[in-house]
């Protein structure tokens, strides 16, 4: 005969296995492996996205301008936005005040993309998708940087002719030309880091 603490042993590892479809099955046997990377994607759906690229790429076109605005109106003053139309020179108190109204116009314009490119990385932020990597990100600062000098410079410098890189040289071309250059180098190098990925690093266990 089988003892009765055996038989009920038995009884009760049958009933536990048994439980019908919807219950939790407590049996560590009948438990399903779950690997850490099925976890992960089932906890974060949205972890695999792609990284955000349109925010850094504003952020750069922000900050070229920035640069543009600060350092050559500002403080080298090489030009202003309207130093080459004629009507506004610098040299006199009207020409100053029409080319600071129309600097501080241009840099609220490149305000804007900023605070375009910071409400774009936030939302991306709040939909939790991954973040550029730093190249990727350093990247796309320095090719929306060039885009910025590209788009400037031939609309204002060659097309409409309103200032040119050196106006207090006389404007000669040769300026204007190597400042589409820099940025042409500016886009052609962020391009090529944005696009870099990066060297995954092992870890050895000690």
């Amino acid at each position: 005969m089988v003892p009765v603490e055996a038989h009920q042993r038995k009884w009760l590892e049958f009933r536990v296995i048994s439980k019908p479809p919807g219950r939790v099955i407590t049996s560590a046997a009948a438990k399903p492996a779950v690997s850490p990377v099925s976890a992960v994607t089932t906890a974060h759906p949205t972890a695999h996205r792609r990284p955000a690229w349109v925010p850094s790429l504003l952020l750069g076109i922000g900050m070229g301008g920035f640069v543009d605005g600060i350092v050559l109106h500002q403080v080298l003053q090489w030009h202003h936005m309207l130093t080459d139309t004629g009507q506004h020179p610098a040299g006199t108190v009207s020409g100053l005040e029409a080319n600071t109204l129309a600097d501080g116009i241009f840099h609220a314009a490149t305000w804007l993309f900023v605070i375009t490119g910071v409400t774009l990385a936030v939302r991306a932020w709040q939909q939790k998708r991954l973040a550029p990597a730093p190249s990727t990100h350093f990247g796309l600062l320095l090719a929306g940087w060039g885009l910025f000098n590209v788009v400037e410079g031939t609309i204002d410098h060659l097309l409409l002719g309103v200032h040119h890189v050196r106006d207090d040289l006389g404007g000669p071309l040769s300026w204007d030309l190597g400042f589409l250059a820099f940025g042409v180098a500016q886009v052609l190098i962020g391009g090529f880091l944005a696009r870099r990925r990066p060297v995954a690093v092992a870890h050895q266990n000690p």
